[in-house]
């Protein structure tokens, strides 16, 4: 399985791409292709038919898969994007910030 830097539920900052500027909470990764669901990130439509969840069926608005190389995690200290880096704590590999030094929990 692949490393990635980003994990589901870290906030994320777009810096390539039509949504460039946006930040979001990932609602989820996919490893095998190397990309992530963001919240309100890389939108398209979709045609849907009628379900439990819409009734009516028609076009919905969802967000798409995004390359990771296209997002930074966000400083839980200073608020901007930063690189991540790896450090070994008690025994256990943590996400370490770049520009703070902050863990990233």
């Amino acid at each position: 399985m692949k490393k990635m830097h980003i994990k589901k539920g870290d906030t994320v900052y777009v810096n390539a791409g039509n949504d460039k500027g946006k930040t979001g909470k990932v609602l989820g990764v996919i490893p095998a292709k190397d990309r992530a669901i963001v919240e309100g990130v890389n939108m398209v439509s979709k045609s849907t038919k009628p379900n439990a969840q819409h009734p009516q069926g028609g076009i919905i608005k969802q967000e798409a898969p995004i390359h990771v190389s296209n997002l930074q995690l966000v400083d839980p200290k200073s608020g901007k994007p930063t690189r991540v880096a790896m450090k070994v704590v008690d025994g256990k590999k943590v996400r370490v910030a770049k520009k703070s030094g902050e863990e990233i929990k």
